[in-house]
C-alpha cells in the first residue's frame, strides 16, 4: 500500500524519498537542535518524556533508535530507562555526527552507539531487541509498511515499539492555529535559522499527509504487531504509539 506520505518529498529532484531525505537532514544538522527547540516550544522534551515512560515497564536492556537523528531521544532513554545499550540508527551521517559528540560530551559513548542503516533493509538479526524506538520519523519512511515489518523482525518476541509522530489537532479553534503555526510559523522560522529553504516547507506537508490516530493503529496492526494503541499529547499536536510485538 502507498500512503500519501510517502510521495512527499523534499526535494524535486528525481531521486527517491529516501536520498532526499538524507540530503535534507545532512544539511540542516548543524542547526537541527535549534531549529527543533525554537520550533517545537521545547515541548518535544516533555514528548519524549511521556513516551519513554509508557516503555518502562518492561524494563528494556537493549534498545534501537530508529531515525536517531542528533541522538535527543537516545541520550533521554538512556536517563529514563537506565538500559544495557542502545543503537541509534539514521540514514544521516550529518546528524549522527551531531549525536555522537553530544553522547560523548554526556559521558555514555559506552551505552550509546550510531550506525547508518536505512529502516527499509535493516543489517540487524532477528529478535536481537527489547525495545524500538521513533520519534518524529516514521512520516519519513520511505515505505511505512516495509520500515515497520522491519522493525517487528529485529524485536524480540514480546518487545515494545513506541513512535512519537507530529500530528493535526481535529477541532476548532486548535485545527486552526496549527494551520498558521504548521503554514506561517515553522518555514519562516526554518527559513530563518536554516541553509536549506527547503527543508521546513516539506516539514509541514509530510505532517498533514501522515495517518494518524486509529489509522495508524490499524497500519501496526495489519504490519503484524499487537496490542496497539495511541495517546495525544498537547491537544492533539503530538500522537504516541504502543504496540508489542
Amino acid at each position: 500500500m502507498t500512503y500519501e506520505a510517502e510521495k512527499i518529498v523534499p526535494y524535486s529532484s528525481g531521486e527517491n524519498k529516501g536520498a532526499q531525505v538524507e540530503k535534507m537532514f545532512d544539511s540542516i544538522a548543524e542547526n537541527y537542535d535549534t531549529l527543533n527547540r525554537t520550533m517545537s516550544m521545547r515541548l518535544d522534551i516533555g514528548w519524549r518524556k511521556k513516551g519513554l515512560s509508557m516503555l518502562k515497564k518492561q524494563n528494556p536492556q537493549t534498545i534501537l533508535d530508529i531515525a536517531t537523528g542528533t541522538g535527543d531521544l537516545a541520550i533521554q532513554a538512556f536517563d529514563i530507562l537506565q538500559p544495557q545499550s542502545i543503537l541509534g540508527i539514521d540514514i544521516s551521517e550529518g546528524m549522527m555526527d551531531v549525536g555522537r559528540q553530544k553522547v560523548a560530551k554526556a559521558g555514555l559513548g559506552d551505552k550509546i552507539s550510531f550506525e547508518k542503516q536505512d529502516c527499509m533493509n535493516l543489517q540487524l538479526p532477528d529478535d536481537s531487541f527489547d525495545a524500538a524506538m521513533v520519534a518524529f520519523g516514521v512520516r519519513n519512511f520511505e515505505d511505512l509498511d516495509k520500515g515497520l515489518k522491519e522493525i517487528l523482525r529485529v524485536l524480540k518476541p514480546g518487545g515494545e515499539l513506541m513512535i512519537l509522530e507530529l500530528s493535526t489537532p481535529r477541532h476548532f479553534p486548535l485545527k486552526q492555529g496549527f494551520w498558521l503555526y504548521s503554514k506561517v510559523y515553522i518555514p519562516t522560522i526554518g527559513r530563518l535559522i536554516s541553509k536549506d529553504k527547503t527543508a521546513y516547507s516539506y516539514l509541514p506537508k509530510s505532517i498533514e499527509a501522515f495517518i494518524q490516530g486509529k489509522d495508524m493503529v490499524n497500519t501496526l496492526l495489519k504490519n503484524g504487531f499487537q496490542e496497539a494503541s495511541y495517546k495525544t499529547y498537547t491537544m492533539g499536536t503530538c500522537s504516541m504509539y504502543l504496540a508489542k510485538k
